[in-house]
């Protein structure tokens, strides 16, 4: 009785793992997509947030969903990762939003808003402001949904060629930046310019540009922009938290089983992280090297500010007035700010500002 009972429990677990072994197959086929970045390989922080989360995706599958990634150029041009996606050219890209405010001023928004959130707030709002919400149904528009995946933190105001002294040294003034910012500065009688990062360094050589924006200490450092102009500004104000996002296929995501948009949406998080975290441990120590090497750091004098804060605000209204789905992803970000700003002035600002005094008295 106990051997044919131990040949009947043993036939049935044979029977379990015979079902058992093909739905997990099911659920995991083999996947092959190709990412295409909006940035060049030298750059190892703002690049290598996608190899991050490629490797993340990789491993957490057991080698069963590979995503291949390509820096900007390999397959399309660093501004054309969205249309890449888009039109079905690639899954996936890694990009910032606001490259393509030239579609929809909309599209600036999801990356950074001039004198709007720094980097805790912007994911706070995406995360739970309804601000990933309002993104993916704007666009659902354009046949792709995001996740976020990865952020700069405070960007500073970039390099200049002479000094910025007063708002008449901005009139004229051909800028290198990106989204909303640029007509802002337009507003300001700046001439904004759209320039990828791989090709700032020979446009600020040749003087096709005045003065550019990127990053921070770290890439710009890499980038070698000290060497063509020695005015380094901050903060820049127009990117207080800089996201980036993963932008992936509308079809090709609903195509993928539930276990593995989980593990992309863990993978994206994961990169998100990685990112900001390395840059800010990296960009002390190249802001010392900087200006060790010659980089005059200054800030922008308060006119120029405040110039700037009405120009933005302008800006808003003007588009706002224009544009319904901007108006409701700038009124979310409005409110979100106020609230958010309450709590930072009790006890963000007011820890690092007495730790900022405690450190210049050593």
């Amino acid at each position: 009785m106990k051997r044919r009972a131990f040949i009947g429990a043993a036939g049935l677990g044979l029977a379990a793992t015979a079902i058992a072994k093909p739905a997990i197959a099911q659920s995991s086929p083999e996947v092959k997509w190709r990412l295409t970045s909006s940035f060049p390989k030298s750059l190892d922080t703002i690049f290598g947030a996608c190899e991050v989360f490629s490797k993340a995706v990789a491993e957490a599958t057991d080698n069963k969903f590979q995503i291949q990634t390509f820096a900007a150029g390999e397959i399309v041009p660093g501004l054309q990762a969205a249309d890449a996606v888009s039109n079905g050219t690639v899954e996936m890209a890694h990009t910032a939003s606001y490259y393509y405010v030239g579609k929809d001023p909309t599209f600036s928004l999801f990356t950074a808003q001039p004198f709007g959130l720094n980097a805790r707030m912007q994911s706070a709002w995406m995360e739970f402001g309804g601000a990933l919400d309002l993104a993916n149904a704007f666009y659902k528009k354009y046949n792709f949904m995001a996740l976020p995946c990865g952020n700069t933190g405070t960007q500073m105001g970039g390099w200049f060629r002479k000094e910025i002294k007063t708002v008449d040294d901005v009139k004229g003034l051909k800028f290198r930046i990106a989204g909303l910012a640029g007509q802002i500065f337009s507003r300001m009688g700046a001439v904004p310019q759209q320039v990828a990062g791989g090709e700032i360094y020979p446009s600020l050589e040749k003087g096709t540009i005045d003065a550019a924006e990127w990053v921070g200490p770290y890439d710009d450092e890499k980038l070698g922009f000290y060497k063509v102009a020695k005015y380094y500004y901050y903060p820049g104000w127009w990117e207080g938290g800089a996201m980036l996002h993963n932008f992936i296929n509308l079809e090709k995501w609903n195509a993928l089983p539930k276990n593995y948009q989980a593990i992309v949406k863990a993978a994206s998080a994961q990169a998100h992280n990685w990112m900001l975290s390395k840059y800010d441990a990296a960009n002390p120590a190249a802001l010392r090297r900087l200006i060790a090497g010659g980089a005059q750091l200054r800030p922008f004098p308060q006119p120029v500010m405040e110039a700037s804060y009405k120009a933005a605000t302008e800006t808003y209204n003007a588009v706002s007035a224009k544009n319904a789905d901007f108006k409701k992803v700038y009124d979310s970000m409005v409110a979100f700010r106020g609230e958010e700003y309450l709590w930072w002035q009790v006890a963000e600002l007011g820890f690092d500002a007495f730790m900022v005094r405690m450190r210049s008295r050593g």
